[in-house]
């Protein structure tokens, strides 16, 4: 037995990319090179050796791209704006020919009754700042003030929907401790001076976007993990602790108010011989600033497990599925979340900025791409998310990761989260059965939900 799944009333369905995992034209016009142009660059950083010099050449597309948007009759679009694109040294000088990029952009999106939600930084730091110390200097928290100041007041009187970060927990531990992402590097208390000059920088870019753009919505998108202990031992316990410290509450907590949390700074002990050494008067009065939204990035939850010789057996989880990167598909992760962020947080308004599941199911003999399983990933996932908001959630909107097939960081072109096929030889783009569906979904605000 079904159910019609019914969504507010002027609830948001979009979907959601990033400028380097699209866009090509990596040194076109006067952008400079990027921290993710120097990482793919050097050889073994990424999979299969590949780069995002070409990607989905959304540089040179976008007009057929913003029309693929209006066919699947998408209300908003989340794109990043490169920041080696509008200022090629970092601050200062403003590359006009990349600003205008962005401007015909929006203007296109905006001619087809498509929101823009612009995210100001979705990873890809000017190198020429990386040489003077990136996200582990207090400088670049400046540089990315006088950024958003300049894409702000550029777009400010068309742009209404404004994310300064995405993934800070990416940006610093990902990319700065365990080395997985650019730049690559493998210190704790470098990825500590990273994180907080990241939260630092929103906080002082939300009043300029503010400034520039009257009326407008800025937050942050976060992207946050369910966790889960593998047994209820002591051991696991605190091992499912910690990690919730580091993925989820060591962003939350400073953003609402809370300072870095405790226990974790006392994880941290080892690495921080001289504590929050990098922590200035002013700095959380200021990364707390008040912002409209919170957006969520969610794709599956982690089941902590202690390496402790006396552990008790691991509970036994439910054989779920997972999706073709190796992730658990765990709606109810999702709706765990949605909900500790209202009660827990008080966020005032949510987004879901990305929630999506990578398939390399490719066309079939007939032209067709039948992605059944990315289908059922969004039916439950988004069956979770209406759940949530008959609890009160105020998620006002939901974008799917991705709008097409792109370049995946350093799983390169390995994996295909799109909702929207791309032949990288061709460039053609192909919607695929969970795109169709979505359309309707779009269309009728809501969708038959059988459980």
């Amino acid at each position: 037995m079904s159910t019609f799944l019914s969504f507010p009333d002027n609830f948001l369905w979009g979907t959601a990319t990033a400028s380097f995992q699209i866009e090509g034209g990596w040194n076109e016009d006067g952008k400079s090179e990027s921290i993710w142009d120097r990482f793919c660059h050097t050889p073994g950083h990424v999979k299969d050796g590949s780069s995002g010099d070409v990607a989905c050449d959304h540089y040179h597309r976008w007009p057929q791209d913003v029309a693929l948007m209006k066919r699947l009759g998408l209300k908003a679009y989340r794109f990043s704006v490169a920041w080696p694109r509008v200022l090629p040294e970092g601050r200062g000088r403003v590359n006009q020919a990349g600003l205008d990029f962005y401007s015909r952009l929006v203007d296109e999106l905006l001619a087809n009754d498509i929101r823009p939600f612009v995210t100001l930084y979705h990873w890809d730091l000017p190198q020429v700042l990386q040489d003077a110390g990136g996200w582990a200097a207090r400088p670049t928290a400046e540089a990315f003030v006088d950024y958003a100041g300049a894409v702000s007041a550029a777009l400010g009187d068309r742009v209404h929907n404004w994310i300064t970060h995405n993934e800070p927990w990416c940006i610093s531990f990902l990319s700065h401790m365990l080395g997985i992402h650019a730049p690559g590097l493998r210190d704790p208390y470098t990825a500590l001076r990273a994180a907080h000059h990241v939260l630092l920088s929103h906080g002082w870019a939300v009043p300029v976007i503010r400034a520039n753009s009257p009326g407008a919505e800025v937050g942050i998108t976060l992207n946050l993990e369910w966790k889960d202990p593998a047994s209820r031992s002591a051991a696991d316990l605190d091992a499912t602790r910690a990690a919730d410290s580091l993925a989820n509450r060591w962003f939350l907590d400073p953003l609402y108010g809370r300072q870095y949390p405790a226990d974790g700074v006392a994880d941290f002990a080892g690495a921080l011989p001289n504590g929050l050494d990098f922590v200035e008067p002013g700095d959380m009065a200021a990364i707390a600033v008040p912002t409209d939204f919170l957006g969520l990035n969610y794709y599956t939850r982690a089941v902590n497990r202690a390496e402790a010789e006396d552990n008790l057996p691991q509970l036994i989880f439910p054989d779920r599925p997972r999706t073709d990167i190796g992730w658990e598909v765990y709606p109810e992760g999702f709706y765990n979340l949605l909900n500790r962020l209202h009660f827990d947080y008080s966020v005032p308004k949510l987004y879901v900025t990305e929630n999506g599941a990578s398939y390399n199911i490719g066309p079939d003999a007939g032209g067709r791409v039948p992605d059944a399983p990315r289908l059922d990933y969004l039916r439950r996932h988004m069956a979770a998310a209406h759940h949530a908001i008959a609890n009160g959630v105020p998620l006002a909107g939901y974008f799917v990761w991705s709008l097409m097939d792109n370049f995946e960081w350093a799983e390169g072109y390995t994996q295909r989260f799109g909702i929207v096929w791309v032949d990288y030889d061709t460039q053609e783009r192909l919607p695929k059965d969970s795109a169709l569906w979505y359309r309707q979904v779009i269309a009728d605000n809501g969708y038959e939900y059988g459980g």
